[in-house]
């Protein structure tokens, strides 16, 4: 095989964008350069674009057209439910998970320091949460409490019952946030059957452009901007929309909608042909997360400590497999993630975390798997 071809397999940090995201991006910068605030024919087309795109984002989730509003990603819009939550709803306690992405457990460091108080649920040794444990914080006591977790892990893949979440929720009158970045154009989401105040969503995780997203806020609740300087957003996020990047998102919002099962389908086979792959090709591979209730995106791996494990993902990429790493590089030296410092805190081996797209195939797989070998051999 030849070792210069270049394979992609970490989607769940960013996904390349469909070409026809490509060209509806190139269309709107050509064509409705106007500020969507303007009064004139330039400002209505601009406007109009923002409009249609919001009301795609809304009929994908089910929601109101109202309650969408535009943000630059995930992290802007997660940072907007928590901090807008704490000043506008009164919110006393926030309980979440510490498996969250940092744009998440950040903002609740940050919440803690402003006295903010912040508990975190148990979790299995799969990710999961522990909805019994939810239950016994929220029925210790009366305090205004917001309820933030993830809908899916960014690492590992684990979907969190948020049906469930969300009825402990209800039962308790508490608020109910969830990260859904990973989730959005990848899992269907019915916000009608849902008790839930927030959830984000950001376009490059679904093959859109990066710096757009969206937050969702329930119409039953009223909070204040976070960013301010203009009426945009009917009031919420002030600052000049990003007429292209929104364009892009809801083009690439509707391309996942329209082949969401055809999609699941392709993903499962390829992630279950890796899986088995590596079970007969290699020895002591361990897959993290629960795979019977997981993303089909995502795929971690722990492979046995060695010599040529630490230095696996530096020979995959020279093989021309991008890949994420279980673990961050900080200051030169390998530092374990949280979520695997949580999920596995005494493993020693090394850990990948392969994610996929439509965009990737079974002959990908099966080059995947042969140059493993190869490295590892």
């Amino acid at each position: 095989m030849n070792s210069k071809r270049k394979v992609y397999f970490d989607n769940a940090a960013s996904t390349p964008m469909l070409p026809e995201v490509l060209e509806k991006m190139r269309h709107t910068m050509q064509e409705a350069y106007g500020n969507p605030s303007s009064i004139h024919y330039y400002g209505r087309h601009a406007r109009s674009i923002i409009e249609d795109a919001r009301k795609t984002v809304a009929q994908s989730l089910k929601a109101s057209i109202g309650e969408i509003f535009f943000t630059s990603g995930g992290t802007e819009a997660n940072n907007m439910a928590l901090l807008c939550a704490v000043r506008d709803l009164g919110i006393q306690r926030i309980i979440s998970s510490p498996l969250e992405h940092h744009c998440v457990l950040h903002t609740l460091q940050y919440l803690t320091d402003q006295n903010i108080r912040v508990e975190y649920l148990h979790t299995d040794q799969k990710g999961h949460p522990s909805v019994e444990h939810l239950t016994q914080l929220l029925s210790a006591t009366s305090e205004s409490t917001l309820v933030s977790l993830m809908h899916a892990n960014n690492e590992v893949g684990t979907i969190t019952d948020l049906m469930k979440i969300s009825e402990v929720c209800r039962e308790y009158g508490a608020f109910l946030h969830s990260d859904t970045v990973q989730t959005i154009g990848h899992v269907p989401i019915d916000l009608t059957d849902l008790y839930i105040h927030f959830i984000t969503g950001s376009a490059h995780k679904f093959h859109g452009p990066k710096g757009t997203g969206f937050l969702y806020i329930n119409g039953d609740i009223s909070i204040k901007p976070m960013i301010h300087g203009g009426a945009q957003e009917r009031n919420m996020r002030a600052g000049t929309e990003n007429i292209a990047g929104i364009a892009g998102m809801a083009t690439a919002l509707r391309a996942a909608s329209k082949h969401l099962d055809a999609h699941e389908t392709h993903l499962m086979m390829m992630k279950r042909h890796l899986m088995e792959g590596l079970r007969t090709q290699l020895s002591d591979v361990q897959f993290n997360g629960d795979q019977q209730q997981s993303l089909s995106t995502i795929l971690s791996v722990t492979f046995p400590a060695s010599q040529k494990s630490e230095l696996l993902l530096f020979n995959l990429d020279i093989e021309g497999i991008s890949a994420s790493g279980g673990s961050a590089c900080a200051s030169g030296t390998q530092v374990q993630s949280h979520v695997l410092a949580h999920l596995r805190p005494d493993d020693p081996g090394t850990t990948i975390r392969f994610s996929f797209s439509p965009m990737n195939n079974i002959d990908e797989i099966d080059y995947l798997i042969n140059r493993l070998k190869k490295v590892l051999s």
